[in-house]
Parts: structure tokens; C-alpha cells; sequence
């Protein structure tokens, strides 16, 4: 099981900083899933910058989201 988000914080453009309840911080970028469907609203930075943590996941106002899981093993640790 995957460790749930405790804190997101917007870096550079489409890049998320990660920090997860097993203390790893890691950077996600969201940018591959913007042209799909439900993501295409992401595409607006400021709208983009509204990320918060919900449930261990992250979301957007829209009910765009990512899972715990997605955000975990497709993110890159942060040295």
C-alpha cells in the first residue's frame, strides 16, 4: 500500500512537490495527462495552482484528481 499525501505544493509549471505520511518528498508532473479528457482544465496554470490534498490524494475544484497510488509511483524522489 502506497503512502497517502500529506502536503502539495506547485513548483514549476505542471510539477507538483509531494510530501507523503512516510516522510519521502518527490516531484510528480502532471504535464503528460493534460490533453486527457477530464485533466484539459489543468492546462490553466492558475487553475492548475489550486491543488490541494484530499483524502491522502490530491484534487482540483472540477473533481479533478490523482490517487495516492498514481501520485506515488509515478513521482521521482526529490534528493
Amino acid at each position: 500500500m502506497n503512502p497517502h499525501v500529506i502536503d502539495v505544493e506547485v513548483k514549476q509549471k505542471y510539477i507538483l512537490k509531494l510530501s507523503f505520511e512516510n516522510k519521502e518528498v518527490r516531484l510528480f508532473d502532471a504535464s503528460p495527462f493534460l490533453d486527457k479528457g477530464i485533466f484539459n482544465e489543468l492546462k490553466d496554470i492558475n487553475y492548475f495552482k489550486q491543488a490541494k490534498v484530499a483524502f491522502g490524494a490530491i484534487e482540483w475544484p472540477h473533481e479533478q484528481d490523482f490517487s495516492k497510488d498514481t501520485l506515488y509511483l509515478l513521482s521521482t524522489p526529490l534528493d
